[in-house]
């Protein structure tokens, strides 16, 4: 059996790569608040388009589980993901 060899990370690259991720986050998020305080849960979900919004939850909670995941990894963050949201 081939033992496999350890992935050298770009750390460049990733810093760079994350930092691009928070701005798009970040303006993802402020889109969201936009119309979170413009109209209630009930009324988005009414008349909003569901395959919009199938895509939009779907993504939410990809993305929730991918942070959870990186949340478990981060040293002293046990438990970051719970209780914080």
């Amino acid at each position: 059996m081939v033992s496999e060899v350890p992935k050298k990370v770009d750390v460049p690259r990733l810093l760079a790569d994350l930092s691009s991720a928070k701005v798009e986050l970040l303006s993802a998020q402020c889109a969201a608040d936009r119309v979170r305080l413009q109209y209630s849960p009930q009324d988005i979900a009414a008349f909003g388009d569901r395959q919009v919004l199938k895509r939009a939850v779907a993504s939410a909670e990809a993305l929730f589980h991918f942070f959870s995941q990186i949340a478990a990894h981060i040293p002293g963050e046990e438990g970051a993901g719970e209780g914080k949201r």
